[in-house]
């Protein structure tokens, strides 16, 4: 007789102290908070409260980006033994918006064989610079493609500029670990992009055992440079004198920065409420925020089935400013 879901769980929650005690803290969650000099922490989710996941989270719905597989749902986000659990399940969900002979991707499929969510703080908190760590530890079964990464709240993407601390998936044919900044090009919809992709040999042809353990993202971002690290190891710098808007809605606009190219001036609608024109002017308001979610298929390639359910853990989340 197979276990219950839940079981299981409480079941891996007795036996994380067990395995840390004799290999070490890295497969399970922690309850040490780190303080850098330098920093102060702003905001933070430790998940330590099992349950429905903290209201400050809000969540993406049904079929969202890239033709992916998954209808997302808030039901496959749960908080016990002092993790986040994003889990991607093997099951059929009818679509409510599924219209015969619909050549959008989104209404054309019937139903969706995949569930999974995906958490944002987009209602709830934005922010411009500064220190953020995730620590998590992520599925790689062909078809998991799990993120830790952020867009701007203002403009149509890429104009509002996206951030991504880590994405596992298919990389050139290679299973990798990506870290990510991207933009407005010159023409809508095409994004500029500054990528790099280590393929996941890189960690575990050093410790065999690197896909059972945690891990932790860190972004270091100030008005110069976006700095992105796995576990203290640098994987990609960006310039951000280079991440300026060629086009689209936010033409002239950096969105990383929020400031407005000197170079000439530029007028520009937000939210068809206001304008802002001129010279290095801020948009009111503008600023970043969180996503975390468990995609399937596309990038993460043809999911085996073998696998599922997926599971994504997140021990915490933490934004710190520089003093």
């Amino acid at each position: 007789m197979k276990l219950k879901r839940h079981i299981w769980i409480g079941i891996l929650g007795l036996l994380w102290p067990l395995a840390a005690m004799a290999e070490g803290d890295d497969r399970r969650p922690t309850s040490d908070v780190r303080q850098y000099e330098g920093y102060t922490l702003v905001w933070q989710d430790e998940f330590d409260k099992d349950g429905r996941p903290a209201e400050h989270w809000s969540y993406e719905r049904g079929f969202v980006r890239n033709r992916e597989l998954q209808w997302y749902q808030p039901d496959n986000a749960t908080v016990e033994g002092g993790v986040l659990i994003i889990e991607g399940r093997r099951e059929a969900v009818p679509n409510p918006q599924y219209e015969e002979g619909s050549e959008d991707w989104r209404r054309n499929r019937k139903q969706a064989e995949y569930t999974s969510s995906s958490l944002t703080t987009k209602k709830s908190f934005r922010f411009r610079y500064g220190r953020v760590e995730v620590r998590a530890m992520i599925p790689t079964a062909s078809g998991s493609w799990p993120a830790i990464w952020l867009l701007g709240n203002r403009w149509g993407w890429p104009s509002c500029g996206e951030i991504d601390m880590m994405e596992y998936y298919i990389a050139n044919g290679v299973p990798s670990v990506l870290a990510n900044a991207c933009w407005a090009g010159e023409r809508r919809f095409t994004p500029v992009w500054d990528s790099v992709a280590a393929p996941l040999s890189h960690f575990t042809d050093g410790d065999a055992d690197w896909t059972s353990k945690f891990h932790t993202w860190r972004m270091d971002w100030d008005e110069d440079f976006i700095r992105l690290y796995l576990d203290d190891e640098l994987l990609n710098t960006i310039d951000l004198s280079l991440t300026t808007n060629r086009g689209g809605d936010g033409r002239g606009m950096n969105p990383f920065s929020n400031e407005w190219s000197s170079e000439s001036q530029r007028a520009c609608t937000i939210d068809r409420v206001a304008t802002f024109e001129g010279e290095a002017n801020e948009v009111e308001g503008f600023g970043m925020y969180l996503l975390l979610n468990l995609a399937i298929g596309e990038n993460g390639g043809t999911p085996d089935d073998s696998q599922f359910p997926l599971r994504y853990l997140i021990d915490y989340v933490r934004v710190y400013a520089q003093l």
